[in-house]
């Protein structure tokens, strides 16, 4: 098929309404125009994208083939540091929301998990959060405060889901159906979803207590254990938000 006739515009438009054959695509490879070569390259990656974001959807599917209607994926951020708190989320989303870029939240930038919050949040079914601060992790432990924050973040749901999604920590005394997925917030869209939203909230939190103790650097290491944090600690001591019952902290009070 010869397509030299045809702007990049129009090829465009092509792919936007859903038009574009085996046979124009395959013309479109041979054409030897730089802005149709980059219209394809964007083509390619849009569909290696969907077909990424489809198999992310792969347990939700699943559990839909079985009647679930409402399936939350549920995940944590914090469990680490030594400061702050720990946040779970639960997220509701549709079943396949095409949100590009969607994936744990580990694995993306700040400014990219910035960009999908505000898509989940604005395509999402549900999503809530929970909060456990320091005082109660050194009281409880952090393993408890975290399932905790993700029991929390479930039974707040509106509304309620009838299939959780968790990643990785079993939440037994869950009284809904649910499955715990190892690595769940590389594998389940509702887990990563979660994930982003947890992690998100928890960073704006570490950004607020950097304006009231600049001298820990907590916008930077979000109050993880770096060589940054460290030395801040050795120097200054703990601080109001410090967890008393992790280590350095435990031994230096």
């Amino acid at each position: 098929m010869n397509i030299t006739n045809l702007t990049t515009n129009e090829l465009t438009n092509l792919i936007a309404d859903n038009n574009l054959t085996d046979d124009i695509l395959a013309a479109m490879r041979a054409d030897n125009r730089k802005s149709v070569q980059r219209l394809v390259k964007k083509h390619e990656n849009e569909q290696t994208e969907k077909l990424r974001l489809n198999n992310l959807y792969k347990y939700e599917q699943q559990f839909t083939q079985q009647g679930k209607e409402l399936i939350a994926g549920v995940d944590e951020a914090g469990r680490g540091p030594l400061a702050g708190p720990v946040v779970a989320a639960a997220v509701i989303l549709p079943l396949n929301c095409y949100i590009p870029k969607l994936n744990d939240s580990k694995k993306l930038s700040a400014a990219t998990r910035e960009k999908i919050y505000k898509l989940i949040l604005d395509n999402a079914l549900a999503v809530e959060r929970s909060i456990i601060d320091e005082k109660t992790i050194d009281r409880i432990n952090i393993y408890q405060a975290a399932m905790n924050a993700m029991y929390n973040s479930i039974y707040a749901l509106k509304p309620a889901p009838d299939q959780v999604l968790i990643d990785a920590t079993p939440l037994n005394s869950l009284d809904i159906p649910h499955l715990s997925i190892i690595k769940g917030d590389a594998k389940s869209a509702s887990i990563a979803a979660a994930s982003i939203i947890a992690k998100v909230e928890r960073d704006r939190l570490m950004d607020d207590y950097d304006k009231k103790y600049p001298e820990y650097g907590f916008a930077h290491h979000k109050g993880y254990g770096t060589k940054e944090h460290i030395e801040a600690l050795n120097k200054y001591g703990p601080c109001p938000i410090h967890r008393q019952s992790f280590e350095p902290i435990k031994s230096m009070i």
